[in-house]
């Protein structure tokens, strides 16, 4: 079992940047694919994005191309989450999730097995 720890979110302008992290209490986190979920007040938990195993496939939801970057540094045992340019619908909680290997469902919630606290993202217009 997997802990995940979410941290770097914050009160921003819109426009401006946020980076996130996701970290693992006591364990790796070289060996699982991590996913990136957004839930504002009273919606579902959403797709932002995702990363492999070794970095070498990512995605991303439609709406957050070219503006949100996934990343990870299993050196550091972290992924991170580059959000640029910032709207107001972006304010959230942002969610880090995990599993064990390939996920079959990279884009859905489902497809993960671990899910950490979360992290308050809110973007002023």
């Amino acid at each position: 079992q997997v802990q995940l720890v979410e941290s770097g979110g914050g009160l921003v302008q819109a426009g401006g940047s946020l980076r996130l992290s996701c970290a693992a209490s006591g364990r790796s986190l070289s060996m699982y694919s991590i996913g990136w979920f957004q839930q504002a007040p009273g919606k579902e938990r959403t797709f932002v994005a995702a990363i492999s195993i070794n970095g070498g496939r990512t995605y991303s939801a439609d709406s957050v191309k070219g503006r949100f970057t996934i990343s990870r540094d299993n050196a550091k045992n972290a992924v991170y989450l580059q959000m640029n340019s910032l709207k107001p619908e972006a304010t959230a909680v942002y969610y880090c999730a995990a599993r064990w290997g390939v996920v079959s469902t990279p884009l859905t919630a489902g497809g993960y097995d671990y899910w950490g606290q979360g992290t308050q993202v809110t973007v002023s217009s």
